[in-house]
């Protein structure tokens, strides 16, 4: 009678301890399972956050407008406008190639998609919203018409570009033309400069004289302007002349493997090296 308690016994606590491992088991799986969803959807808002931030980093233009108060984007990839009127409160179009006017300093973008279609103009020239103290440096009108409008509504405002981030850092010449620079080419140093992408200013030391300008910046386009420099007498030979014409001379740049390039039409005029 005893072994067949004993037995009993013994069956008890092994079915016993086989529940609890198939409880810890099923415990163990829904665990695994929610760090697979946590980790799942921390990797979805990631994907989102970083498209976010591409697609902030990737505009190059914004102009605003009032009476509706209405905004625009410009990107590579697309083109976003929203406004306060419901009509209108959110439209986003692929992003296009702009139309030259025959005014070189009007742009033109032209979208259309199944719900609508949007024209953008852009014009140099200086711009007030009437609503603050801001100066901007184009004018906007933007024409949309969606789903059964007959006629666009037009919105009228101002914009600016935005300079590449990219830019503002310090720089080193390494080349002129296509030649290698060496300090001793110019008085006591190689030219350098920090550029100010705020607000679109400049300053360094060109060879010989400290030098100073702002730059106009375009989607590709990048001019250094308004330059001026001190008047010290550089001896013996010095490249400096050189140097200050092809940084005015130049109108387009890239930027690769922590240099700038920079170029017009006769090539490329002169290469930087950013500073650490």
């Amino acid at each position: 009678m005893k072994k067949v308690v004993l037995s009993i016994l013994v069956l008890g606590m092994s079915l016993t301890a086989c529940k609890k491992n198939k409880s810890q088991e099923a415990a163990d799986s829904t665990s695994t399972v929610d760090t697979m969803l946590v980790k799942q959807e921390k990797s979805t808002n990631d994907s989102k956050t970083s498209e976010a931030m591409n697609t902030e980093s990737s505009v190059f233009f914004k102009g605003v407008g009032t009476e509706p108060f209405w905004s625009i984007e410009i990107a590579d990839n697309m083109i976003k406008f929203t406004s306060l009127t419901e009509a209108h409160k959110e439209f986003t179009v692929p992003g296009v190639e702009p139309i030259r006017a025959a005014d070189a300093n009007v742009k033109l973008y032209k979208a259309e998609v199944e719900s609508g279609s949007m024209n953008i103009q852009i014009a140099q020239g200086a711009c007030s919203d009437n609503m603050s103290d801001n100066e901007f440096g184009y004018k906007v009108k933007v024409e949309i018409k969606k789903g059964n409008e007959t006629d666009y509504t037009v919105y009228e405002g101002c914009g600016n570009y935005i300079t590449d981030y990219r830019l503002n850092d310090l720089w080193v010449l390494e080349k002129l033309g296509e030649e290698e620079v060496t300090v001793d080419m110019f008085t006591k140093e190689l030219p350098n400069m920090e550029i100010n992408t705020k607000d679109n200013k400049f300053f360094g030391y060109a060879g010989c004289n400290n030098m100073r300008g702002s730059i106009f910046f375009e989607k590709g386009l990048l001019r250094f302007t308004q330059v001026i420099s001190t008047k010290k007498a550089c001896m013996g030979e010095n490249k400096e002349d050189e140097f200050l014409k092809a940084l005015q001379s130049s109108v387009e740049y890239r930027i690769e493997d922590n240099r700038l390039y920079l170029y017009n039409d006769n090539g490329m005029q002169l290469v930087f090296k950013k500073i650490d």
